[in-house]
């Protein structure tokens, strides 16, 4: 998959959340968003692989670097 098809999905998925995707081996995915409001890091990294699950079971997406904010996190870092 493309960053461009995993941000379409996100996006479709969790459309409250800014998302970004960059590319290389180790897709690094990036979720801005106050649904991760009072998620653990496990909790957080969940939600987004519930989104990408089918994709990573078929084998057309591996190698995940997941980063996950509250808006408020984002803007202290």
């Amino acid at each position: 998959m493309t960053p461009a098809d995993i941000l379409k999905v996100l996006q479709a998925e969790a459309p409250d959340v800014e998302w970004s995707v960059t590319d290389g081996y180790v897709k690094e995915i990036t979720g801005v968003g106050d649904v991760f409001e009072g998620l653990n890091v496990v909790k957080r990294q969940q939600f987004v692989y519930r989104i990408l699950n089918s994709f990573i079971t078929d084998g057309s997406l591996h190698a995940l670097s997941i980063h996950t904010y509250t808006p408020a996190e984002k803007a202290g870092s």
